[in-house]
């Protein structure tokens, strides 16, 4: 076998291990996201791996409301000059009109300018139907996960 057909096999089999372990990597953090640890969550635990996450997309001020008496929100925080109240809802189940009423609730008795509900689940269509009448931004598993891989790049 000649060098140049050496050093282009050697060549394949260092591109075919780079893309095993890029998809291995990418697998792996999207079984684990996706399947135990944020399903896994209790629920004041989702709302600091939320704003953790939000503080790493850029958001500042991100600050967790207290337990009870929260008036529908669960993290209030600014980016780029604009305001949020977000209510965070860690769910087995999709996600109802009840959370956008928070949510909806929140961003009045705060003052803030967006209200957001984010959630390791989906959301209902009456859910969808009452956001789009109420203003409120729906942030699901599809948009968490985005959320997700793009802090960690």
């Amino acid at each position: 076998m000649s060098i140049e057909k050496t050093w282009v096999i050697l060549a394949l089999i260092c591109v075919l291990l780079l893309v095993l372990v890029l998809v291995t990597r990418l697998l792996k953090r999207k079984w684990l996201y996706s399947h135990s640890e944020i399903d896994e969550m209790e629920g004041r635990e989702f709302e600091k791996f939320c704003a953790q996450l939000l503080e790493r997309k850029g958001f500042v001020d991100v600050n967790i409301t207290k337990a009870s008496g929260d008036f529908g929100v669960d993290i209030l925080a600014e980016k780029e000059g604009v305001t949020y109240a977000i209510q965070c809802k860690r769910y087995t189940d999709p996600v109802g009109v009840k959370a956008i009423q928070e949510a909806y609730a929140g961003r009045e008795y705060y003052d803030r300018m967006v209200g957001a509900v984010l959630t390791n689940q989906y959301f209902t269509a009456p859910a969808v139907e009452a956001a789009k009448k109420l203003k409120i931004l729906l942030w699901d598993r599809g948009y968490l996960e985005q959320m997700i891989e793009e802090s960690e790049e």
